[in-house]
């Protein structure tokens, strides 16, 4: 297989069907090889086209706080812990 720069989505469509045809590879194989630098290539055109922003840290810990069911009161350390 003869790796090249994924510059549009049919490349990016492409790279992503012969990944899933490589998934499987075994371990330390020719074609494991080959899907570690498929997946870069990946990895790198959506860096560029899918970005993510990171989210506002304190509407994370509130999603997070969310999430497991906890309250602020929880995120207080324990008195008895603080003990020196």
């Amino acid at each position: 297989m003869q790796f090249k720069l994924i510059r549009t989505r049919k490349d990016y469509h492409a790279a992503l069907a012969e990944a899933e045809r490589l998934w499987d590879a075994p371990a330390q194989s020719e074609q494991a090889d080959q899907l570690d630098v498929l997946t870069l290539l990946i990895a790198d055109y959506e860096r560029a086209h899918f970005a993510i922003d990171d989210p506002d840290p304190i509407d994370f810990l509130l999603h997070v706080m969310e999430a497991r069911g906890l309250s602020c009161k929880d995120q207080e350390p324990d008195p008895g812990l603080l003990q020196v």
